[in-house]
């Protein structure tokens, strides 16, 4: 299973890359990718372009295997995705969720839109090998469940596992959503990167670390929660009970709040303006009034930005990464925001733990954590499968 596992993460590898991947001679790469084409576990997708004598044949998991289901929970958001074992999206449904509402609300919609997806994939129920999905809280792995989670207190201890097994047979796999975000960047980058974290900011902050080439949870699943480092003990109040929590003076909630009260302050007409066309304000808003060279708009984001970035320096002087990815809805308010965090992680952060360092939006976006969630339900169901072995 080993074999079958490297072929997952690296797709479109060769019988002779696998050979030097695991350490194996090539006979014995050979002979046990020819068993698993056998068992029908492996198929052959083409020929590599010649480096000079025989073209390789190129190798993946089959997709006869079954499908995978993907399920991505924010804070504000439903992402729901049936897959090939390759991460391919057979069918998507992307929609407006509240976890605030209890798990039996949320879960029954997440198992009426599976079964939405799986009709129109044309696959029945029985192909599901895996269900990954991702939690806007802290997690105990093992167990799949969400422990004390700020965002979603009526979830706490709720067995989502069971849940869902009560209409599909696969095994359901629960981590915290911004671990999903780096697994799904580990997977996009083919595990050639081992040390890197991935910034979720949203409604709230999170970290995912991805130590070793592998998500590092932690002793009980809270590793990455980063939100509530504090960045002023005279700051506001956060939901968590502490003062000056960089997720109450920096996340989307926080922006809107401070876009709002300059509308209201008159600093700022071009929100002002959306405020009473919309009712509301959204971070999005503030990026495009930023963008319109609006200067209530540029102090907020920048603000936000150095906030985030002075929680960043200790954690890059702490872990010291070779990259930090930054996703989250908030990504959307524009290039002011990352060059916010950039010049305070640089200014903040040890000159060696930042030589190397590239600081850049995730590559993956919005898809990051349905991608992360597939990746989980292979990686876990290919695990499983393995330790029968």
């Amino acid at each position: 299973m080993n074999l079958l596992r490297t072929v997952f993460w690296s797709p479109g590898t060769s019988r002779n890359a696998l050979a030097d991947r695991l350490a194996f001679s090539k006979s014995k790469a050979n002979a046990l990718a020819a068993g698993l084409v056998e068992q029908g576990l492996l198929e052959e997708t083409g020929l590599q372009a010649s480096s000079g004598g025989r073209r390789p044949e190129t190798l993946q998991v089959a997709r006869g295997l079954g499908v995978v289901i993907g399920v991505d929970l924010g804070a504000t958001s439903l992402d729901v995705a049936v897959m090939r074992p390759d991460l391919t999206v057979l069918a998507h449904q992307c929609e407006q969720a509240d976890v605030r509402s209890s798990p039996g609300v949320v879960l029954a919609r997440v198992r009426e839109l599976i079964r939405e997806l799986l009709v129109r994939a044309g696959v029945p129920a029985k192909k599901v090998i895996g269900i990954g999905m991702g939690v806007p809280g802290p997690v105990d792995f093992a167990s799949a469940q969400l422990v004390n989670p700020p965002l979603m207190p009526e979830w706490d201890g709720f067995s989502i596992r069971d849940y869902l097994n009560e209409a599909f047979t696969a095994p359901v796999f629960v981590d915290n959503d911004v671990n999903l975000m780096a697994l799904g960047e580990l997977w996009r980058l083919q595990r050639s990167l081992n040390n890197f974290l991935v910034i979720k900011v949203g409604t709230g902050i999170g970290c995912g670390i991805v130590c070793h080439g592998e998500v590092y949870r932690g002793a009980n699943g809270s590793a990455g929660d980063v939100g509530h480092i504090c960045v002023d003990q005279a700051g506001p109040r956060c939901h968590c009970g502490n003062l000056g929590c960089v997720e109450a003076m920096a996340a989307a909630p926080a922006i809107t709040r401070l876009a709002a009260e300059a509308a209201q302050a008159g600093e700022s007409p071009a929100l002002a303006q959306v405020l009473r066309g919309n009712g509301r304000l959204t971070a999005t808003d503030v990026g495009q009034a930023s963008r319109a060279g609006d200067a209530a708009a540029n102090a907020i984001i920048q603000r936000a930005g150095s906030l985030i970035g002075q929680m960043l320096a200790s954690v890059v002087n702490f872990f010291n990464p070779s990259h930090v990815f930054i996703g989250g809805g908030v990504t959307q308010i524009g290039p002011l925001f990352l060059a916010s965090v950039r010049q305070s992680v640089y200014h903040r952060s040890l000159a060696l733990s930042t030589r190397h360092l590239e600081i850049q939006y995730t590559p993956l976006g919005s898809q990051a954590g349905l991608v992360g969630a597939g990746a989980l339900a292979m990686q876990e169901t290919l695990r499983l499968h393995g330790g029968r072995e």
